[in-house]
């Protein structure tokens, strides 16, 4: 597996990983570009939302952006993403994950990390639609995990317009970054992860009366609690240990067959180095998956330059690597 030599400096008055973690999320002043938000109908007769900017073509380039847990149209990672594209010239589309758009959605399941096939749908419906368009996917933390289990779910598979990935922040061992946020910090973020999801549970309650345990859902307070009473048995699994198995991103990465690039920070509070050291060594044959693991950069952080003036290095990073043939 290639290591990508990187450029990244961080910035001096953001030390540490938690610094630029929260400032990505609470100090950044990220304008929206997008035009518009369009709504599919899905198979399953539920929705999905789409945040769009410009309008695919054939022949063009076209960015395809999958946010992180709990994103949604104000993510300041993904409208810098979408901002890079813009300059570019590319068109581009934000996929919110089903009850990320501000709705609740009609069908008894959620979103999940190892989800897949709201992905397939919409690759596939752009591939219908506009025929020979150039497109390139970015996905972040959660959606960086559905994308890499996509693509090694897919292998040769792959429609034809896909040209190049990118997975940031991915997970990886979803099992491993859950454990690992069972710690004083790292419940700081689950806490905030919490309240949203929970919510979003509760609201599904009137449809559909039977979901989960509602006590255990109530007293859930790490992600391993929740995913063990909600995710894993709404969505077939037995529980979360299950869940974690079978979603986990790692064990796909030996089957993708495009230039995917993966990008990590080794002080990633939400994932073990330890994991990392597992990607980096075990995928040393493949051809396909680069990677680049910066020593620091936090989770969806790396800020360069001054606080009057920061850069965000992985959007650039990202754009550039899709940009190339």
């Amino acid at each position: 597996m290639p290591e990508v030599v990187s450029a990244f400096r961080p910035a001096w008055w953001l030390p540490g990983a938690h610094l630029p973690t929260i400032w990505g999320k609470k100090g950044r002043k990220q304008a929206q570009v997008h035009e518009r938000i369009e709504r599919w109908e899905t198979p399953d007769g539920d929705h999905l939302s789409l945040a769009r900017l410009g309008a695919p073509a054939p022949d063009q380039r076209h960015l395809l952006v999958l946010h992180g847990l709990e994103g949604t149209v104000a993510s300041n990672y993904a409208q810098g993403l979408l901002a890079q594209a813009k300059a570019r010239g590319w068109s581009a589309d934000l996929m919110l994950f089903r009850g990320c758009d501000g709705m609740v959605n009609r069908a008894r399941r959620l979103y999940h990390s190892g989800e897949t096939t709201d992905l397939d749908f919409v690759v596939r419906r752009l591939a219908a639609s506009t025929p020979g368009i150039r497109l390139s996917i970015a996905g972040v933390s959660l959606g960086g995990n559905v994308l890499l289990k996509w693509l090694g779910e897919q292998t040769e598979a792959v429609p034809s317009i896909v040209h190049r990935a990118a997975a940031v922040s991915a997970p990886f061992d979803l099992a491993a970054g859950s454990r690992n946020l069972e710690c004083f910090m790292g419940q700081l973020y689950v806490d905030h992860f919490m309240k949203s999801l929970k919510a979003k549970t509760l609201v599904k309650r009137t449809a559909y009366p039977d979901l989960c345990d509602w006590a255990r859902l109530s007293t859930s307070k790490t992600f391993w609690e929740f995913d063990d009473a909600v995710t894993g048995p709404v969505h077939g699994f037995v529980d979360a240990a299950d869940y974690y198995t079978r979603s986990s991103s790692i064990n796909f990465l030996n089957t993708i067959r495009i230039p995917t690039l993966l990008m990590n920070a080794e002080d990633d509070p939400f994932l073990p180095k330890a994991v990392l050291d597992r990607v980096r060594n075990s995928f040393s044959d493949s051809q396909f998956v680069h990677y680049e693991f910066t020593s620091r950069g936090g989770h969806v952080g790396w800020v360069e330059g001054s606080p009057f003036a920061p850069r965000y290095y992985m959007e650039e990073r990202v754009i550039n690597w899709l940009n190339h043939e």
